[in-house]
């Protein structure tokens, strides 16, 4: 069977496929985490910088980039969305795919069903769409696609192709075109986090614009090559050890469907640290000690635990979302790693560079091995009165095994959009999305001065 076509077959059928209530609560939640993780992104580079820089080519449209507030076309608005949306690190995952799927597969719906101006329902479909077909690839091409790809870069764009092949009403030949033509427009590389610099949000920016080019060109007939996915020079021989494990993947479509099974991010950082986080978190909880009674802290973790995010010394934002050493410092310290962790305070306090070297990463066979399907750790604490606390995490709070309630959803989404939309607006924008039949429109965002901090991200003032 050839992967794509399957794939694509399987898209178009969400046109008009019934949306059950299980699936439609599902993708509100998505929807209402992506609004979540975007809203705080948007006064801070690099999607302003990318707004002012493309401002000149904005153009007229009915879809909003949230950034700026203004109406544009349905490119641009993917592309600032998109990479508004990935900046703060909140973002949704799939674990078997080691990928984020709304950054580039909602920025991309929302833009094109704001610009065709669809419903709510419309939305909802295209998004299970997009979510389906980018995650079984993501899932055919791990985990030796992680060693030098961002997957959420380069899957990404099949997310958005598919899901606005849906809004645009591709028939299943013209989806397989659109997901043919996004593969050999995807890209990101993990060397763009592994160091410093703004261009990993980016990566989802891209994404979404380049699969909403790709589903654009095949409504008006472009094509693009059907063996692209599993052929001896496609998609996965290029970017994985193998061709893919497409059977695999593809027996699993709607088994259950993607967009019911996500991990909703518990912690503002990258996900490969949550697992150590929340076994330190715990201890703490259990046996009372405070971070100056740590003597040492070891975590035993998969390879992307140890190759991307042991960083014993930060400099950035963006490095300091990366860092072990960082973000455990920083939950032993103040309870949790949210926004206020990474404010240029937090980013120089001696308190924290105290206990970072403390901390030390290596990798875990076990761990490793249960990759990517379980995201792992072993934390491993030696106090200062010669105790020593042990706790094997075998998930992370927010994975589908051990989920955020809509409760703490909730809660995670006024939190985040409070100081953006301010507490009343976003209570009302949150019962919209969690009820309401009409799209999200323009809202109006309390921006503030972001003043740059040297060498890395910007924080908002």
């Amino acid at each position: 069977m050839n992967p794509l076509l399957a794939l694509a077959d399987h898209a178009a059928r969400w046109r008009t496929a019934p949306l059950t209530a299980d699936v439609e609560h599902a993708a509100r939640r998505a929807l209402i985490d992506w609004f979540a993780s975007l809203l705080p992104g948007c006064h801070l580079p690099p999607a302003t910088l990318m707004a002012r820089a493309l401002a000149g080519e904005r153009g007229a449209g009915n879809a909003v980039s949230y950034v700026d507030g203004a109406r544009t076309g349905l490119r641009h608005a993917a592309l600032i969305n998109g990479t508004a949306s990935h900046t703060v690190e909140f973002d949704d995952i799939w674990r078997w795919g080691v990928y984020h799927p709304g950054c580039p597969t909602i920025a991309a719906a929302l833009a094109a069903a704001q610009a065709h101006r669809t419903d709510m329902t419309a939305l909802l479909r295209a998004m299970t769409a997009g979510y389906e077909v980018s995650c079984r690839i993501a899932q055919a091409v791990q985990p030796s696609h992680y060693d030098f790809w961002h997957t959420t870069g380069t899957v990404g764009t099949f997310g958005a192709a598919a899901a606005v092949a849906v809004l645009l009403d591709c028939d299943a030949t013209q989806t397989a075109h659109a997901i043919a033509t996004a593969a050999t427009m995807a890209g990101g590389l993990q060397q763009a986090f592994r160091g410093d610099g703004m261009s990993k949000p980016l990566h989802p920016g891209h994404a979404a614009e380049a699969g909403a080019l790709a589903a654009m060109a095949a409504r008006e007939g472009m094509t693009g090559a059907l063996d692209v996915l599993h052929g001896p020079a496609g998609f996965a021989a290029a970017t994985s050890e193998d061709t893919g494990k497409w059977e695999k993947a593809i027996a699993a479509i709607g088994q259950p469907l993607t967009i019911t099974q996500m991990t909703v991010k518990n912690h503002g950082c990258c996900g490969h640290i949550f697992a150590a986080l929340d076994a330190t978190r715990d201890l703490q909880r259990e046996h009372g000690f405070t971070a100056d009674d740590v003597a040492s802290l070891h975590v035993g973790g998969y390879a992307a635990t140890k190759n991307v995010c042991d960083r014993p010394a930060i400099t950035t934002e963006q490095e300091a979302r990366f860092s072990c050493q960082f973000t455990i410092a920083s939950i032993m310290l103040h309870g949790g790693v949210r926004l206020d962790a990474f404010a240029p305070e937090r980013l120089t306090d001696p308190v924290i560079r105290a206990i970072m070297p403390r901390i030390t990463v290596s990798l875990d066979p076990e761990c490793e091995a249960a990759f990517p399907g379980a995201r792992s750790a072993k934390v491993t604490i030696r106090l200062r009165d010669g105790r020593e606390l042990y706790r094997h995490q075998p998930t992370r709070k927010g994975d589908p095994d051990a989920p955020l309630s809509d409760i703490e959803l909730d809660e995670k989404f006024l939190e985040l959009t409070g100081p953006v939309l301010g507490a009343g607006e976003a209570a009302a924008f949150l019962a919209q999305l969690r009820t309401g039949g009409e799209l999200p429109g323009e809202l109006r965002l309390h921006h503030a001065a972001s003043p740059q901090v040297p060498g890395g991200l910007a924080r908002a003032g």
